[in-house]
């Protein structure tokens, strides 16, 4: 379980096709002394296992279902990705329950300056669209972000320049595609009211 406060934007090292699969080599600040294999990271928000690390990078195993359901796939050596370890019982939640189970893909419709802020239009599939409320929580690319304006189809977000800055969001650019996981709450109120509509 993650928060959706991203802890460093790591650069890829290595990607490499592999089984259907793929390994990605990841250079990152984050206390990787710390981390033991077998232990996880969120990678642009997916939930992914740490299977060898070096002094200031990790190896991660990306299954098919991972690269075919997220935009790990598009990602190549110099690629800047959101990292963020799991959170802990004892610690604040700042952002959102994230599980890092990425629920699809949306595109970067427009990118607006207003001011200092950054206003992110996203175009997604529709059944996503309906998961997302005003005001509600989304994480794209594993950041937690709340949701200015929605319809089916699309939504935006208003980015303060500190998400700007320590985040991948920096180097998106139209057409870009993103992972995108709605809200688990959300998610469960809808499977429960399906046996009621």
């Amino acid at each position: 379980m993650f928060t959706g406060l991203i802890e460093d934007v790591g650069e890829i090292k290595g990607f490499q096709l592999s089984k259907g699969g793929a390994v990605l080599v990841v250079s990152t600040r984050l206390p990787v002394r710390a981390m033991k294999p077998g232990a996880s990271v969120a990678v642009n928000g997916a939930c992914l296992t740490v299977v060898k690390k070096a002094a200031r990078e990790f190896t991660v195993d990306v299954s098919p279902e991972t690269l075919a359901c997220t935009s790990l796939a598009q990602l190549h050596s110099g690629s800047l990705v959101n990292l963020e370890e799991p959170m802990r019982l004892q610690e604040r939640l700042g952002g959102h329950l994230v599980t890092g189970h990425v629920d699809g893909l949306a595109t970067v419709a427009s990118i607006e300056k207003s001011h200092e802020f950054t206003c992110f239009r996203f175009r997604l599939p529709a059944k996503l669209g309906e998961l997302l409320v005003p005001k509600g929580s989304v994480a794209v690319d594993g950041i937690s972000l709340t949701v200015n304006q929605c319809s089916r189809q699309s939504f935006s977000v208003m980015i303060i320049p500190f998400t700007l800055q320590h985040t991948n969001l920096r180097a998106r650019r139209v057409g870009d595609r993103v992972n995108i996981e709605t809200d688990l709450i959300g998610k469960y109120v809808k499977n429960f009211m399906k046996p009621h509509r």
